[in-house]
């Protein structure tokens, strides 16, 4: 995959899609790719795709390889299993989809969406590069987390790995996570998590001040990583996500605390 070629064919997209609730709303750019519109969201899909290229390299440095366990975490508590069909939404470069490719086998089927090209030609190389037969499962799609290009109740399993976060709309977002997903079925949501404790909001702050970005710089992404403190600072709190998933209509919504309380991590069942 020398090129990032949205894996859903016009055609087959145009099955996906439901038409009534988007006509004349979604915007193409090229066959079957999708992409945001929003001026905001378009500063953050050009932030992480300036970071695209060593975001995978800062993430094992920053947590000396933690990111992984709480991503497997992740994938776990969405309960899919072989034979699914799941969504990976806001897929960067694609950790959170190589391993519900593994839990889904080549029988079912992974949807990874981002809206940053840049990060899907990542993930695309990635899965080139570390080949196993059951990562054929995957499709990489650039797309709009706040309209997605699926029919209603269309996945056994959702995740979403420090996406929400970066989100203009989280509401309409998480709206749209509960539309795609079948009754009964996970959304399960990684990130980092905005602590109620003052100490632990404190540690968090001072790493990203003396330890985040001065590694960042060295990359020249300071102003970048410095990015990181303030959408934190204007996320959700445990109990403010899952009032959140609540709204949008899940029956049961939970937030764990993982990594000391340093990361979060949201189940919500539809």
């Amino acid at each position: 995959m020398g090129t990032v070629t949205a894996a859903i064919s016009v055609s087959a997209a145009a099955a996906a899609v439901s038409r009534s609730r988007r006509a004349g709303r979604r915007r193409h750019r090229g066959p079957g790719v999708f992409s945001c519109s929003v001026s905001t969201a378009g500063e953050r899909q050009a932030l992480f795709s300036r970071i695209a290229p060593v975001y995978d390299h800062l993430n094992d440095v920053l947590s000396l390889g933690q990111h992984r366990t709480w991503k497997r975490i992740c994938v776990s508590w969405s309960r899919a299993k072989m034979g699914d069909r799941v969504l990976d939404l806001c897929c960067g470069s694609g950790d959170l989809a190589f391993l519900l490719s593994q839990k889904v086998g080549l029988d079912g089927e992974v949807m990874a969406v981002d809206f940053s090209r840049q990060q899907l030609q990542t993930a695309a190389d990635r899965q080139e590069q570390r080949w196993k037969l059951c990562y054929e499962n995957i499709k990489w799609i650039e797309g709009d987390a706040l309209d997605l290009p699926f029919t209603d109740c269309y996945f056994d399993a959702v995740t979403v790995g420090y996406g929400l976060r970066n989100v203009v709309d989280k509401s309409r977002a998480m709206q749209e996570i509960f539309r795609v997903l079948k009754p009964g079925s996970r959304a399960s949501i990684l990130d980092f998590n905005k602590s109620s404790s003052l100490f632990t909001a404190s540690l968090q702050s001072w790493a990203i001040d003396n330890v985040v970005v001065p590694l960042a710089s060295g990359y020249g992404l300071t102003e970048e990583y410095k990015y990181l403190k303030s959408s934190i600072s204007q996320y959700a709190t445990g109990e403010e996500l899952e009032k959140l998933a609540r709204e949008a209509g899940f029956t049961v919504a939970k937030h764990y605390e993982l990594g000391g309380g340093i990361m979060g991590n949201l189940v919500a069942t539809r």
